[in-house]
């Protein structure tokens, strides 16, 4: 600090203001400070300790012939102290935000690295203990989708979320962090409370439609992996089927992600099954609506019908139809599992709004 005080008495006598490389040398002295741990409120308290030294003996204040001089001395000595502040000020922020976005990135890239699975497990695994994360035992993932628009880091639905969930559990049990536009929650299955706390917490923060999907539990970091994959497939899959149900569960999709694996034989069971309601005045749509119904509410005429807000009469009308049109009778179940599944996959492949492909 010595040669920053011989600059303050040079001040005093120049009553000039500190020149920019002085308070750049102040700005790179601060951040070396910061580096090595040092709080500003101490740095700043060392140089003011040190400037109230120069204000004591306060240089060229004996060649002042009259007050307004002894008051300019002062004026540029309070002055000087104030730039040097403040570039010391600055300079200890700016390495501090310096080392904050190191530690992002860091964090970033291991998050990048844990939900896409591209570096090796057993270093992943010792990386994640530096953000207070343990990868044994099985994880679940939930991923949160705002329809409106895209959740980022530092958004004040990410902090809110993030600020709740860390509140309420151990830091080593959960993991808050987005990508691609979705906040994601990584937590074990030895705490299930935990994506039921993140919905409920993202229900209060989003001011919009959203949806969240919840993957099922798989062990070790691959698991993670595995499970996020999970996750936003089924988020894609509800956008899809045009689920409406703010929170959708993994494993209550199964079967259209069975169905889903071979698109072929359930284009070609969709067309040979129900493809004759094409033949129903007005298209297949209400027929199709009616088998989803009936299924839906137990096979019960009465309930579908209040469900689709119609008469019991036509109900059973249409379920008549669509076994002239399909060959196959409802309300036989023998029948049944056969229209089901294909009901399911007509819901998958969104037919009738969409034409079936043509299987090679």
């Amino acid at each position: 600090m010595d040669c920053y005080l011989e600059q303050l008495a040079g001040i005093c006598v120049s009553r000039q203001r500190l020149p920019d490389e002085d308070l750049e040398g102040l700005r790179q002295l601060a951040a070396a400070a910061a580096g090595r741990g040092t709080a500003l409120r101490v740095l700043v308290a060392e140089y003011l300790a040190s400037a109230c030294g120069v204000w004591a003996d306060l240089p060229g204040s004996g060649h002042a012939q009259e007050l307004q001089e002894l008051k300019d001395v002062a004026s540029a000595l309070i002055r000087a102290v104030s730039d040097a502040t403040v570039a010391l000020t600055e300079g200890y922020e700016s390495a501090h935000w310096a080392a904050i976005r190191g530690e992002e990135a860091t964090r970033r890239e291991f998050v990048d690295d844990l939900l896409e699975g591209r570096t090796d497990l057993g270093r992943l695994a010792e990386r994640a203990e530096r953000f207070g994360l343990r990868l044994v035992g099985p994880h679940s993932v939930a991923v949160a989708r705002a329809m409106n628009a895209p959740l980022g880091a530092g958004d004040d639905t990410t902090r809110y979320v993030e600020e709740a969930l860390t509140a309420r559990f151990s830091t080593r049990d959960v993991l808050i962090t987005t990508k691609d536009g979705l906040l994601v929650c990584v937590s074990p299955a030895a705490v299930p409370e935990v994506p039921e706390f993140f919905a409920a917490n993202v229900r209060n923060a989003v001011g919009e439609p959203y949806q969240i999907a919840v993957s099922r539990p798989r062990p070790g970091p691959s698991g993670i992996v595995r499970s996020y994959q999970e996750a936003r497939s089924t988020l894609d899959l509800a956008a899809l089927l045009c689920l409406t149900t703010p929170v959708v569960r993994a494993s209550d999709l199964l079967v259209f992600q069975v169905l889903g694996r071979d698109r072929a034989a359930i284009t070609d069971l969709v067309a040979t099954v129900l493809g004759g309601l094409e033949q129903a005045r007005g298209g297949p749509k209400a027929l199709l609506e009616t088998l989803t119904a009936y299924f839906a509410s137990g096979c019960l005429n009465t309930t579908t019908a209040r469900r689709l807000g119609v008469s019991v009469r036509t109900v059973t009308y249409r379920l008549t139809r669509i076994r002239q049109l399909t060959g196959h009778d409802p309300t036989d179940p023998d029948e049944r599992y056969i229209l089901q599944t294909a009901a399911l996959g007509a819901r998958l492949l969104g037919w009738p709004s969409r034409s079936l492909q043509p299987a090679d």
